[in-house]
């Protein structure tokens, strides 16, 4: 799996990217502006243009005439590189004067005393129009009249660029501000980080004591967490080494009889005596192997990385076969072991070697206690495996107990107090649980509840 981007990089390229856009739309923004600006300029200069042309306008021979002033065109070509047009048409719309036929460009024409400015196209030519309507104020003619004027747009573009460059000048210069705010914004902002790294990456690997540090209140709750994790990994630790303690005491007393046995046959010359210590070689051997059997299947129940392969179990079968191996050890303990009759036919989505493990552990745990009886029975209408005997029996006060490793209700009693913890793991494992009760015949009986 690749690895996944910082959170320096993430925060840098996403605010980037919105850093960007806004740019984007205040270039635009800033772009229409520009054009606006240069189109009210240049329309006041069309408008004071056409005031001055108006002013020359008079009436000559019995009709409208007027003489172009040069500084009106000047206002209009400042550069010399515009082209200018005009035209005088009298209130019947004919044309008197005029360098350019531009009243079929502009429609309506305005009213008397008032300017408008158009865009238009003449002979392929991009053009801006200003109309004036006006009237002679001399005594005698009254005459209205309209002042067209266009001019290109080469003065317009300039100024609208010129105006664009100036304006993305200034923005370039506050992104490059905002982007070095940015980042010394993100590095400060993400020190905190930096310093419970720095801290992490210093600790040894056994130190699991709490983190002190002062953080952001963001960063509060996964200190808060990670802290949380570190006492439970404690309580594992703990757990761990109890259970290794707990496991070396149950290990050493089997195997200091097994050495302590074998001395005595060694220093003894009586082939009674050696018989009796074969026997006593062979009790030890054989518990020491039914622990290690046990601290393997609980070590591997506990194992994350191992899931449960769940398949169809048929409890019946599953009991009688259990009930057939341990057989043997029920005639030597002189125990009456059996099945309950009816035995339900009954199947479950489980793992068989772990339901296995559970039915022996709890036989076994009955044969050591039981008294004269133990039996495996199958409760269908409750989904319990169960094994119940005539024993002793487990206080309520207990129950929960003995389902922890190594805890047995007789101190100096049989077993290693790992059965029922194994039975309690492989029920977990299964989405159960362990049920203890006594049964209407006055037996004990630990079962294990499995789902549907």
């Amino acid at each position: 799996m690749a690895p996944a981007a910082s959170l320096h990089r993430r925060l840098l390229g996403g605010l980037t990217v919105l850093l960007l856009l806004t740019c984007v739309l205040l270039l635009l923004q800033s772009w229409y502006s520009a054009q606006r600006s240069a189109d009210r300029v240049h329309d006041r200069l069309l408008a004071s243009a056409a005031q001055v042309m108006s002013d020359q306008v008079g009436w000559r021979d019995g009709r409208l005439w007027f003489d172009v002033p040069a500084s009106a065109l000047n206002m209009l070509a400042p550069n010399g590189d515009e082209r200018v047009f005009y035209t005088l048409v009298d209130h019947r719309g004919q044309t008197v004067s005029g360098n350019a036929d531009l009243e079929n460009l502009v429609t309506p024409l305005p009213a008397t005393g008032t300017f408008q400015a158009d865009s238009a196209h003449l002979n392929g030519l991009s053009l801006r129009i200003g109309a004036l309507g006006a009237r002679l104020t001399a005594w005698q003619h009254r005459e209205p009249y309209t002042l067209l004027v266009g001019h290109t747009l080469e003065a317009r573009r300039a100024m609208t660029i010129a105006l664009f460059r100036d304006s993305s000048l200034r923005l370039a210069g506050i992104v490059v501000l905002a982007l070095t705010g940015l980042l010394m914004t993100l590095r400060l902002a993400l020190r905190p980080l930096e310093h419970l790294r720095t801290r992490l990456k210093a600790r040894s690997a056994h130190d699991l004591s709490p983190i002190n540090a002062r953080v952001p209140r963001e960063l509060e709750e996964l200190l808060a967490a990670l802290n949380a994790l570190l006492a439970r990994q404690q309580q594992v630790r703990t757990h761990e080494q109890r259970f290794i303690g707990d496991a070396s005491h149950q290990l050493r007393t089997p195997l200091a009889g097994i050495a302590a046995s074998a001395e005595l046959a060694l220093r003894s010359h009586d082939p009674h005596c050696w018989q009796q210590a074969l026997q006593e070689v062979q009790g030890g051997t054989r518990r020491a192997t039914r622990l290690a059997e046990q601290l393997l299947s609980l070590t591997r129940l506990d194992a994350p990385q191992v899931p449960v392969n769940r398949q169809p179990i048929a409890l019946k079968t599953l009991a009688r076969d259990t009930l057939l191996r341990l057989l043997p050890a029920a005639d030597r303990a002189g125990i009456d072991l059996g099945l309950a009759e009816p035995c339900p036919a009954l199947a479950v989505e489980g793992d068989g070697w772990q339901l296995e493990e559970a039915l022996s552990n709890l036989i076994d745990n009955a044969l050591r206690y039981a008294r004269t009886q133990v039996t495996v029975g199958i409760d269908a209408h409750t989904r319990v495996l169960y094994v119940a005997d005539d024993g002793p029996g487990i206080s309520a006060a207990e129950q929960a107990d003995v389902l922890r490793p190594f805890h047995r209700c007789q101190e100096q009693g049989p077993g290693s107090g790992l059965g029922l913890a194994i039975v309690d793991g492989v029920a977990r494992a299964h989405g159960g649980h362990v049920v203890m009760d006594h049964t209407d015949s006055g037996d004990f009986r630990i079962g294990l509840w499995l789902p549907d």
